[in-house]
């Protein structure tokens, strides 16, 4: 039987394992119309498929050749790539010890041989269910609720993972430290509500002035803001700091009505009798190709210390000593 993959971006992916042809065209057949199937009929081709394909569910069989479904499953939960992926145990075995076994191991469900597709169906969809909740549990953690951009969990996290890409390939790794200049002036001018639309418009600056995947924007709290370069050396995190600076010095956000007439020493304009706003950012950036023995909270320093030169210096301006 030739394994496949039934390609649909819409669709939640579901791997069957089972070594047994039947099986998996019978279980293929109920689940294909609402799933994005592909199929392996034995432990070591599933774990490949997996390690490939990083599927949502994962149906299981457990007696098969060579590494049954239990290993399997042991050696699924054992990777930190793969543990978090819901396994549906599918099996002719019926005792009560072998079903044990296989909560203990992690299996997420457990299902007898001969199962009835309407059991089969409901199975996989509460754990497509569960699944989703839990992504979007784990964006919304991760997502600062204001800019709708990462926060500083989300940035953490980041960092520690292209930190250890960087150690391991020997590429550079560059940080923008960023503030909004005298943003406690412009809140106590324009009032709080204000000040959460220049957040806003500020973040959207950011965003816009990066387009790699790995990169990433994240509001670490207050109007501090932090981008993250992964395989940039400093002369081109600089250069797209600046970019960033003009962006920000470029943008008009208009005042709310309850603002208009508020004085304008906190970067006020008017257009055609609106209060149009503006702000600028300081921006402290440094780069490394970190070593073993370097230590993230150093890196960050760094970029904090130039921040603070940026500042010292005038604001508005980017400092890559």
């Amino acid at each position: 039987m030739q394994e496949y993959e039934m390609v649909s971006d819409a669709k939640n992916t579901v791997l069957l394992v089972d070594d047994e042809s039947a099986n998996l065209l019978s279980l293929n057949k109920l689940l294909a119309p609402d799933y994005a199937v592909f199929m392996a009929k034995s432990g070591e081709q599933a774990l490949q498929l997996v390690s490939a394909n990083k599927p949502d569910i994962i149906l299981l069989d457990v007696l098969m050749p060579e590494m049954d479904g239990f290993e399997t499953l042991a050696r699924l939960k054992a990777d930190p790539e793969t543990k978090e992926i819901p396994v549906i145990i599918v099996t002719g075995i019926t005792n009560e010890s072998d079903e044990i076994t296989g909560f203990a191991l992690g299996a997420a469900d457990y299902v007898k041989k001969p199962f009835k597709g309407e059991v089969i169906r409901a199975r996989v969809s509460t754990q497509v269910q569960l699944l989703r909740q839990m992504r979007m549990n784990e964006t919304l953690i991760r997502t600062d609720l204001l800019t709708s951009i990462p926060n500083r969990r989300r940035f953490n996290e980041h960092l520690a993972m292209e930190w250890r890409r960087a150690v391991r390939e020997r590429t550079p790794i560059s940080l923008l430290m960023m503030d909004v200049d005298q943003f406690k002036v412009y809140n106590d001018t324009w009032g709080h509500p204000q000040g959460d639309i220049l957040l806003k418009t500020v973040a959207a600056v950011f965003s816009s002035s990066i387009n790699r995947p790995s990169d990433l924007v994240a509001r670490l709290g207050g109007e501090e803001f932090a981008v993250l370069l992964p395989n940039t050396e400093l002369e081109g995190a600089r250069m797209i700091a600046e970019t960033i600076r003009r962006n920000v010095e470029a943008v008009r956000i208009p005042a709310m009505h309850a603002c208009l007439t508020e004085g304008k020493d906190a970067g006020g304009e008017e257009d055609s009798g609106r209060a149009l706003t503006s702000t600028t950012i300081s921006i402290g950036v440094t780069c490394t190709i970190p070593e073993v023995t370097d230590m993230i909270a150093d890196f960050i320093a760094r970029a904090d210390a130039n921040l603070y030169i940026a500042k010292e210096s005038g604001r508005n301006q980017v400092c890559a000593a």
